[in-house]
């Protein structure tokens, strides 16, 4: 196995587990980041990560680490990549308990979560876009043409997801609606 792609998998995931403050969809603008950066996975894997990790148990950040390190470099990649994904916040979490009083009344740490949760907001707001750009929209040769049946399924069901006797079904029964509405319509 070639030890520099396994350190460069590790050390890009540790710098996503770093800086992706805000859970699992804060590490998407840096995931969208590395297809630019190494040949590793394309957008469309991307998406695709995004809907398996959203329909599999676990965090979204971890099961797209795990995903992307293992369309690597397989199993031991999903292992690295997850690894370097969760290194930072290990390391983080022991040294706030160690000092987690001072930690919590330290007007310099309560000014940097309020500077960061915009920051956050932003992030997530980005990698909506994203991901919207490429589940909604088919690139052409003359730029972005809307695929329209995709675009009237997500309205569907995001209109379906306001009627409140309806929030109460499960994710998982959504992902099946749009699996069969995907399979009969031939998406």
């Amino acid at each position: 196995m070639n030890g520099k792609l396994i350190f460069l998998l590790f050390w890009e995931f540790m710098k996503i587990g770093l800086f992706a403050v805000g859970g699992g969809p804060a590490t998407l603008p840096y995931l969208m980041d590395l297809t630019e950066k190494f040949d590793w996975y394309t957008m469309e894997d991307l998406t695709n990560m995004i809907a398996i990790s959203e329909s599999t148990p676990g965090p979204l950040g971890l099961n797209m680490a795990t995903y992307a390190g293992f369309h690597t470099l397989g199993v031991f990649g999903g292992a690295v990549a997850t690894l370097g994904l969760v290194f930072p916040s290990v390391v983080v979490i022991i040294l706030i308990a160690k000092f987690l009083e001072d930690f919590n009344e330290n007007k310099y740490v309560q000014g940097a979560f309020a500077g960061i949760r915009p920051a956050v907001t932003a992030l997530i707001a980005s990698a909506v876009y994203g991901v919207c750009k490429v589940s909604l929209f088919v690139e052409t040769e003359t730029g972005y043409v809307p695929a329209v049946k995709t675009i009237v399924l997500c309205a569907v069901v995001f209109a379906l997801l306001q009627v409140k006797k309806l929030q109460k079904y499960h994710p998982a029964l959504w992902l099946l609606f749009a699996v069969i509405v995907g399979i009969v319509f031939r998406f």
